[in-house]
């Protein structure tokens, strides 16, 4: 008589595709990583201030530069919004989460007079207190 022998199901997970997928996804995190830390080029006006406690939350950055435009770090931060897109823009991250801090960043040579006018911007958003960032002063 002939027999036959059963076959065993193999239990064994093949993880060498998981691998190479895996080293895939950290090289491109990290060509991309350095890439994403961009932002808008402001000189900090100098003051010996401390530094605020910083929360879980990430803060709400409103930008002034020098020409009198205004960014936002949300989304395309190179990109100078309108008056009333900043003020929707902030308005909606406020909806969604209204414990964000939020934190006025003026080139040192903008006039203090488009300063106020975007503290007065976020206060139509919505925001109850804004923080003023500044470089710490060199010693």
């Amino acid at each position: 008589m002939y027999t036959r022998k059963r076959r065993r199901p193999v239990s064994e997970i093949n993880v060498v595709p998981y691998i190479d997928v895996m080293l895939v996804l950290l090289v491109i995190f990290m060509v991309t990583a350095p890439l994403i830390s961009q932002g808008v080029k402001v000189e900090l006006p100098k003051a010996s201030a401390q530094p605020i406690e910083q929360d879980d939350i990430p803060p709400l950055i409103a930008s002034v530069d020098v020409q009198g435009n205004y960014f936002l770090n949300l989304g395309d931060e190179d990109t100078p919004l309108g008056t009333q897109e900043l003020t929707a823009l902030v308005a909606a991250k406020l909806e969604k989460e209204p414990n964000t801090p939020v934190v006025v960043k003026g080139d040192g040579q903008v006039a203090y007079n488009e300063v106020i006018q975007l503290m007065v911007l976020l206060q139509q958003a919505g925001v109850p207190s804004v923080g003023l960032m500044t470089d710490p002063v060199d010693e």
